[in-house]
């Protein structure tokens, strides 16, 4: 995985028999990696808030020479609790087992926006429930093969971080006292990165085969810079970045694609850009923060998170 072996989708092993959710599966990011590992004879799941989008985003890839049986489309909102249940109960029904789980679905700086269950929006979407969702599939990742949670997180993890206060809940998370967009997405996606490096954690401490790995794609052009996003950021990194400094979706999506894929990938691994400030590149293992790295923020969070989503991981703690 040097500058002189770039790596691309091309290089995907066969995916023939494994079986892939993908969160976020009808855009940037989440369809490339859809595409990318139906391609290769992989069977995906497209968890999607919005079932019709996603039934087109199927057709659409079907039209480009994607086998239609290795697609199914299922409805998940990320951002509803109930909903995180009711999808991974349908997933219990329709399959024995799972091949790797890809947290890749976000919402980024959007207004000061709460959750059905309360919630600042960032943190529930691109936090809660995903570590709801992976507790909730975890057993049937541990009957895949070769199995693999990927998280997708970002270089901004480094600038965010967490507080807790004296009960050990999130402080401040509703964003009552001080909502900042962007610094609430930092926010999550720090928890992403806190998460991912945890989860590996207590997944080696009870001898699971799952492998959890955390991965960012640098900066990417998507939907996610321009969608619901409140107007600054919009701009920033919407209307000027994009066009100048961002890479394609099918670039982006390749960290998490080797992430998900790739053999060599060992547990508690992160996996980024190789370019200059990790913005753009060929995937390589990348630096995770002191900060998100520290056990004990990844024991205050994970109890924190236990009780916000009421799910246990089958796991034993550290």
């Amino acid at each position: 995985m040097t500058k002189k072996q770039r790596w691309t989708a091309d290089l995907i092993p066969d995916q023939t028999g494994r079986v892939f959710i993908v969160t976020g599966a009808n855009s940037g990011l989440g369809l490339a990696t859809t595409r990318a590992l139906a391609l290769r004879g992989g069977r995906v799941v497209l968890a999607v808030r919005d079932e019709e989008k996603g039934r087109a985003v199927a057709e659409d890839l079907t039209a480009s020479g994607v086998a239609p049986d290795l697609l199914d489309v299922r409805r998940l909102d990320l951002a509803d609790l109930t909903s995180v249940r009711a999808f991974a109960g349908r997933m219990r029904e329709e399959h024995p087992r799972l091949d790797a789980l890809v947290n890749n679905a976000g919402v980024m700086a959007p207004p000061r926006t709460l959750s059905p269950q309360g919630h600042e929006l960032q943190f529930a979407v691109n936090h809660l429930g995903h570590f709801a969702l992976t507790g909730l599939l975890l057993d049937l990742l541990a009957a895949g093969r070769a199995p693999r949670v990927v998280t997708v997180s970002s270089i901004n993890h480094r600038q965010g971080s967490l507080r807790f206060d004296a009960h050990g809940e999130v402080d401040d998370l509703d964003g009552e006292r001080g909502y900042a967009p962007m610094a609430f997405y930092n926010r999550s996606k720090f928890a992403n990165a806190v998460f991912g490096q945890e989860l590996h954690r207590r997944l080696t401490a009870s001898g699971s085969p799952v492998r959890a790995v955390l991965a960012h794609p640098g900066y990417t052009a998507t939907a996610l810079q321009t969608k619901d996003t409140s107007g600054l950021a919009r701009l920033v990194f919407g209307h000027i970045g994009n066009p100048l400094l961002a890479q394609r979706p099918e670039r982006g999506a390749l960290p998490q694609l080797y992430a998900a894929t790739a053999p060599d990938v060992r547990g508690g691994e992160f996996i980024g850009p190789d370019g200059p400030a990790e913005l753009r590149g060929t995937p390589t293992r990348v630096r995770l923060s002191d900060a998100a790295a520290d056990p004990d923020t990844g024991r205050r969070l994970w109890e924190a998170s236990e009780r916000l989503t009421d799910v246990r991981f089958p796991v034993t703690a550290r």
